[in-house]
């Protein structure tokens, strides 16, 4: 979720054919449609409104396949099969004695499981190879969490926040403050803090061994969908990760008691910055996942664990959670709603907890998350490849090259100057 968002913009201007015979007007038209249907974004007048505190959910299209299937919103026709066939079939996957799907999913991908059994109990283009937003902070997490002493902590340098994405949200670290590493995480996990995830970043050795930390934990885990390219889900080219891929994280975050414990706190008191008049008074913190702390108008789910919410503009909103009940520990991950109606990702998280609740020890499992001897070896292998290739563009994540239309936000004409203007925008990280 955001703390504090900003835009940036640039311009890129094509002239006219001056010498065609159609009318000018015509043209324009015809040149905003063909690079709107490019890029896959919709027109200005569709453009996502600003919610700097908490985003309403995104109308622009998520980027998929390059060619077109982003503007579609097509699943890729070949997606990964770790965790067995039917995971990478695209669609919805129920087994036999499953109760019924609940009404008005909307989501690209998703994925429901049995944490403690492993089992897939239900699917939607589970392997579907989308931007995760701050959902990615889980596997940041996961690699992080053992690599820096809990009783440590920084004082942080100018130097220490370089590189955060513009708009990133934050906890409110201040330079020159001094930090402990659990106040850290405190700000990763209830505030979706890009500024306390580069801090921890530095003390793991810094941003790049940190992103190749975290790709080399995916691996270890299974998640082939993953490609790490910022420690804090901050939007780049060729950032992807999948609905399977996420709860593999969440169901292994749960594991760490550190993780569970913070995933599950819904408030808490974060150290003020350096001494000054007022300044160096603590302040409270509370959870941006609004299923857990049950604000602004969304109910706490019975039983609730907690998880990790993000959102961007090109992610949509993505949301990972865990849950306990009747002797059972469901994992739900829900990869951009297209249904536009506030809070939907958590209205359709809450209704595919319930049914995963109803399915559990019922239903025939439709794959596993503990890929050995379910094709796992095999099937690792061409979910690595399928990653390998979405970071070239050649494959059926979006990938460098299939980003290049990332954060465009706006077409806009002026008609008196012949000129097409393509706005490029880029929102906040969640």
């Amino acid at each position: 979720m955001t703390t504090t968002t900003s835009t940036t913009t640039s311009t890129v201007t094509t002239p006219l054919d001056r010498g065609s015979a159609m009318p000018r007007r015509a043209l324009v038209a015809l040149a905003a449609t063909a690079l709107v249907a490019c890029a896959g974004v919709a027109p200005a007048h569709a453009s996502t409104p600003r919610a700097p505190r908490t985003p309403a959910p995104s109308t622009t299209p998520t980027p998929g396949a390059p060619g077109g299937a982003a503007a579609r919103k097509e699943p890729p026709a070949q997606m990964s099969k770790v965790g067995g066939e039917r995971l990478g079939s695209p669609g919805d996957q129920v087994g036999a004695g499953a109760p019924n799907l609940p009404a008005g999913l909307s989501a690209l991908s998703w994925v429901v499981a049995d944490a403690d059994t492993g089992q897939v109990l239900g699917a939607r283009n589970a392997h579907w190879q989308l931007p995760p937003a701050s959902t990615l902070k889980m596997l940041f997490a996961d690699t992080v969490l053992p690599a820096v002493p809990h009783t440590g902590s920084r004082t942080v340098t100018p130097e220490d926040l370089k590189g955060m994405g513009d708009g990133s949200s934050a906890v409110g670290i201040v330079p020159g403050g001094t930090y402990q590493v659990p106040d850290l995480w405190r700000g990763v996990f209830l505030r979706s803090g890009n500024d306390a995830v580069h801090v921890l970043a530095a003390m793991n050795g810094g941003v790049e061994k940190t992103v190749a930390d975290m790709q080399r934990r995916a691996k270890e885990l299974g998640a082939g969908d993953t490609n790490v390219r910022s420690p804090d889900g901050y939007d780049a080219p060729g950032q992807v990760s999948s609905a399977y891929d996420l709860t593999l994280f969440l169901r292994q975050g749960l594991k760490d008691k550190d993780f569970k414990e913070y995933c599950s706190t819904a408030s808490a008191q974060f150290p003020g910055g350096p001494a000054g008049p007022g300044k160096d008074k603590p302040f409270g913190i509370s959870n941006t996942n609004r299923m857990l702390s049950g604000a602004d108008g969304v109910a706490p789910y019975p039983g609730l664990i907690g998880g990790k919410n993000g959102y961007t503009t090109n992610a949509g909103n993505t949301l990972a959670e865990a849950a306990q009940r009747d002797g059972h520990t469901i994992v739900v991950t829900v990869m951009n709603p297209q249904d536009n109606k506030r809070d939907q990702v958590y209205t359709e998280m809450r209704a595919l907890l319930d049914w995963g609740f109803a399915a559990a020890g019922k239903a025939t499992p439709v794959g596993t998350l503990d890929q050995a001897g379910a094709g796992g070896g095999a099937a690792a292998k061409g979910g690595a490849a399928a990653a390998s290739t979405s970071a070239t563009g050649s494959g059926s994540g979006p990938g460098a090259l299939g980003w290049s239309a990332i954060g465009v936000g706006a077409a806009a004409v002026a008609g008196g100057s012949g000129w097409l203007l393509v706005r490029r925008r880029r929102r906040a990280q969640g």
